[in-house]
């Protein structure tokens, strides 16, 4: 998988549109769960898209403290259905992990896991923090990588 961070600037119009369209494909169909993905943050987000053969199979985006939470943070991480095997999920947040530190300069990450995805995030760790919480209907945690 070949792995680029871009900003909202330097998507393509077939890269945003790919981007959008696995979004609704997983959060929305998928996951079964109506939710306004267009959020207006977008713009201020860094893309971290991977790519197998042109197609856009892993991508998440992540965000200096104060865009998004009030902290570093990574958000809509995600893997084609297809490609949920091959280790991308890992790849990905490798790349949004060294992405925070090459551009923000911080080690400190916060993100909005669904729960059923703590073991994942643990092994590449993160903490949960508090509570379960639904986010769109969907339980979640507050993780926290240090």
């Amino acid at each position: 998988m070949n792995i680029q961070a871009k900003s909202f600037q330097d998507l393509t119009n077939q890269e945003l549109y790919q981007i959008l369209q696995l979004r609704t494909e997983v959060f929305v169909v998928e996951q079964d769960c109506v939710y306004q993905d267009l959020d207006g943050k977008d713009t201020k987000a860094l893309h971290i898209i991977g790519t197998d053969k042109n197609e856009i199979v892993a991508y998440a985006r992540i965000f200096k403290a104060g865009d998004y939470m009030d902290q570093t943070s990574i958000g809509r991480v995600l893997v084609r259905k297809s490609g949920r095997q091959a280790g991308y999920g890992k790849e990905i947040m490798l790349a949004s992990i060294k992405a925070i530190k090459d551009n923000f300069k911080e080690t400190t990450i916060h993100l909005s896991a669904q729960t059923y995805l703590q073991k994942f995030y643990n092994e590449l760790g993160f903490t949960a923090v508090g509570e379960m919480y639904l986010e769109d209907g969907i339980p979640h945690l507050l993780m926290v990588k240090e």
